[in-house]
């Protein structure tokens, strides 16, 4: 076990709003070194937490105890074109697996719009691109191999361990360690990117239009304005394009240094907020762009931001973000960063968002050290009036009592989870109280 050096006690994840000082931090190499680890946690009655990338904003992986990152456990196997599927390890970063599938022709059939995070991680707590037909990362989940409490290495699939696999397809790192998955993946697909600018009622007016008609569909709605970025995705037999390389400079001097020192004046000065967001507003970047999924689907996102999303259902959208819409208005709310909003195809995944319905995700986020409790309470009080599921690696302040009624197969996967982990050594104090039984 490899304990810590004393300048590396404290981890803290991407926007450094959660924290821990765990007694160890270990980057096994080997699936045995997993089993030896859980086996000795067992033993000396220590908990065990996973750590990926740190982009969840809840204390998910929050712990004294051992902290365990899959780094070391990374790779990408060759494709099995008969199958059309590939065997994964679960430290692989999203944006080495892109890579790695390219070099071989294929590709995922959907990303979120972050490529930093671990493929384990990611599938783990349910993360999710945009697109009507198109379901989480996870519902792209074929087979997975875990080491459970008793250090068994077991594989689950549709076809095999069924339950323990649809409540692995979204676990939090509950049920064991995921050491290893197989996804379902596509040919490399070349996709027509169009954004442009209008405003948030001729938005909704096409709504059905923008949802039904596109690949992958999204729109940003700016704050104190009734201005409304339009993102389209759609496959197409197109070359790419070149120009790719004034394409990300652009992102990364106006989405990333310029709304950097932007967002910086607005810690410093709140009031700057809504010329802030007007300003953003006023230069939506418009334009086309013919690329690979991978390089679409992700964007570099360098200023850090805490994050509230919710899902709810999909036909709800319009509704739900004009009440944000007026709440932000009404309250005078000092946020400059856009409201994100994305459709997911419904699944049946225990504990995923989406689950038994196509859902609309809404996401709300605000500057790394900005005061964020009182606007996201407001906001979160209208989720909560449309059935509103929260994110898993998002923030929110819903309740295992609440929780619990919004997941018809809630005590299914309390029931897996106390077959696999009756001493609770995957759990941490935040879990224990999320997952509170009555």
């Amino acid at each position: 076990m490899l304990s810590l050096n004393e300048n590396q006690k404290v981890w803290k994840n991407w926007s450094g709003i959660v924290h821990s000082t765990p007694r160890h931090r270990v980057y096994p190499s080997r699936v045995d070194e997993v089993v030896s680890l859980v086996q000795s946690c067992v033993k000396e009655g220590k908990g065990i937490r996973v750590i990926g990338a740190g982009h969840s904003f809840t204390p998910l992986v929050q712990t004294g105890d051992v902290l365990l990152s899959l780094d070391h456990l990374a790779g990408v196997e060759h494709v099995d074109e008969a199958t059309q599927s590939v065997w994964i390890w679960a430290g692989t970063r999203l944006r080495d697996l892109s890579e790695a599938l390219y070099q071989q022709g294929w590709a995922q059939e959907n990303l979120g719009d972050i490529d930093t995070q671990s493929i384990g991680g990611a599938i783990g707590t349910g993360t999710h691109g945009t697109g009507i037909r198109f379901g989480s990362l996870s519902t792209q989940l074929l087979e997975v191999q875990v080491v459970t409490a008793s250090g068994e290495l077991l594989t689950c699939s549709e076809e095999q361990n069924r339950d323990i696999f649809k409540a692995l397809q979204v676990s939090l790192g509950m049920l064991g360690i995921i050491v290893k998955v197989r996804i379902r993946v596509v040919p490399l697909t070349v996709l027509h990117y169009q954004s442009e600018r209008f405003s948030i009622d001729d938005c909704f007016k096409r709504l059905p239009e923008f949802r039904d008609n596109h690949d992958h569909f999204e729109f940003f709605w700016f704050p104190h304005t009734d201005v409304v970025q339009v993102k389209r995705l759609d496959e197409t037999d197109e070359k790419p394009s070149g120009g790719r390389f004034w394409n990300q400079m652009n992102q990364m001097v106006m989405e990333n240094a310029f709304f950097g020192m932007l967002s910086e004046g607005c810690r410093v000065f709140p009031g700057l907020c809504k010329p802030v967001s007007r300003l953003s507003a006023r230069f939506v970047p418009t334009g086309k762009d013919v690329a690979y999924s991978h390089q679409l689907f992700t964007t570099q996102r360098l200023v850090r931001f805490n994050e509230m999303e919710y899902s709810v259902p999909a036909e709800k959208m319009e509704e739900v973000v004009s009440e944000i819409r007026a709440r932000v208005t009404a309250q005078s709310h000092a946020v400059h960063f856009p409201v994100e909003c994305r459709y997911v195809k419904g699944d049946d995944i225990w504990l995923s968002p989406a689950y038994g319905r196509d859902s609309a995700y809404i996401a709300v986020h605000m500057y790394k050290g900005m005061e964020h409790q009182v606007y996201f309470r407001d906001i979160e009080e209208i989720f909560r009036r449309h059935e509103g599921r929260p994110h898993w690696g998002k923030m929110h302040t819903r309740t295992a009592a609440e929780l619990s009624g919004l997941y018809p197969q809630w005590s299914a996967f309390q029931d897996v989870r106390k077959q696999l982990d009756p001493g609770g050594i995957f759990q941490n104090d935040y879990l224990r109280k999320l997952f509170a039984e009555k």
